[in-house]
């Protein structure tokens, strides 16, 4: 592992905790999550993954990075009980634009009818 593992398995870790309060669906609306938020979340991922792959070079870290990569799979497992309800929601909020858009093409619809009647 390079020199800095340590360090980015705890840059990785905060990432995450912070994505996770972030996306929690208790907390926030649907309509506040944007695409990058998941762009981050696998960004950050596979930057541990990278991290995690090559064997550990760094003397008298092992413990730290033992801890931190503890860390990181909690944060996964957490991740892997959090995504299910959140694309529930997901899907939920899209069917509630669907038809709030349907809603404005037919109010639409009449509006340009009533004024030709008129």
């Amino acid at each position: 592992m390079p020199p800095d593992t340590l360090q980015t398995l705890r840059q990785v870790n905060e990432g995450l905790s912070a994505a996770l309060r972030r996306l929690r669906p208790e907390q926030m609306h649907c309509s506040t999550i944007e695409p990058r938020d998941f762009s981050d979340l696998l960004g950050e991922i596979l930057r541990a993954a990278e991290c995690l792959q090559t064997p550990s070079l760094e003397p008298g870290a092992s413990v730290a990075i033992a801890k931190e990569t503890a860390e990181y799979r909690g944060h996964l497992e957490a991740l892997k009980l959090l995504l299910p309800e959140l694309h529930g929601n997901l899907l939920a909020e899209k069917s509630r634009l669907e038809t709030a858009q349907t809603h404005i093409a037919v109010a639409a619809a009449w509006a340009r009818a009533s004024t030709r009647t008129l």
